[in-house]
Parts: structure tokens; C-alpha cells; sequence
């Protein structure tokens, strides 16, 4: 009997096999094809400018994060969409109908790569997120 060959169980980001393995933030986005890297790039714009200003950016999760007294923010790339993980599942209930707008599931949410991304909410959600980190 041949030998079965058994699936990857690893996402497929961005049309690559598995999650892009990178050391730096700069070489996760090397790996990630267009559109989805420009649009990983206007997110990651988004997210920095509203981190606090000596928060730091660096691969977490084989993914970029922010860190700012611990995990603010990761943000990845895939083929149809970006997501967003505040590294707080609750924080995605917390914001109701706000997020509701878009595809959530436990601790991300997710933004189709054909659409204007939401700015408001995103920025939100890092500036919630680091003051949570700065309570605890």
C-alpha cells in the first residue's frame, strides 16, 4: 500500500505554503506577493502611527507585532485578507457592533484586501490595547 501524504496543517498565507518564516518585519512583507503587501503596508502604517512612539515592532508568532509593555498588536497577510490581532479575545466582543462590519473570529479581525481599511476602528483598538498594557 503506497504511503499517504499528509497535509500541511499551516495557513496558507498569501498564496505562499505555511505562515512566511521571516526574522525582521522588513523580510515578513519581502515574502508577502501584491496587493497584499501594499495593503499590509498601509495597515502597518496605520497601526504605528497610533502605538505609542516607543513601541516596537518585531516578529512575533512568525508574524509582525507591536509590543508596548508586552504584545499590543500582530498583523499577517493572507490570500483574500489582512488580519488584525489585538492579542485580546475579548476586545473583539467588547467592540460590538463596531466590529461587526467584519469577518471576526476569536481574537482577529479580518479585512477583505479589496476594501478601504477601517482606520478609525483600527486605531482604536491599538490605543485600547496599550492602555490595557499600561494597567497591568
Amino acid at each position: 500500500m503506497a504511503a499517504v501524504k499528509k497535509k500541511s496543517t499551516a495557513r496558507r498565507a498569501s498564496g505562499i505554503k505555511g505562515p512566511p518564516r521571516a526574522d525582521t518585519v522588513d523580510g515578513y512583507f519581502a515574502l508577502i506577493p501584491e496587493p497584499a503587501r501594499t495593503r499590509l503596508g498601509e495597515l502597518r502604517t496605520i497601526i504605528r502611527a497610533a502605538a505609542p512612539k516607543n513601541a516596537i515592532e518585531r516578529i512575533h508568532y512568525l508574524m509582525p507585532s507591536i509590543e508596548y509593555k508586552g504584545a499590543l498588536v500582530c498583523y499577517a497577510a493572507f490570500k483574500n485578507h489582512l488580519s488584525l490581532f489585538p492579542m485580546n479575545a475579548q476586545l473583539t466582543t467588547d467592540l460590538g457592533k463596531e466590529a461587526g462590519e467584519y469577518r471576526t473570529s476569536k481574537g482577529t479581525l479580518q479585512f477583505a484586501l479589496n476594501k478601504p481599511l477601517p482606520k478609525a476602528l483600527i486605531t482604536r483598538i491599538v490605543k485600547m490595547r496599550a492602555a490595557q498594557n499600561e494597567e497591568d
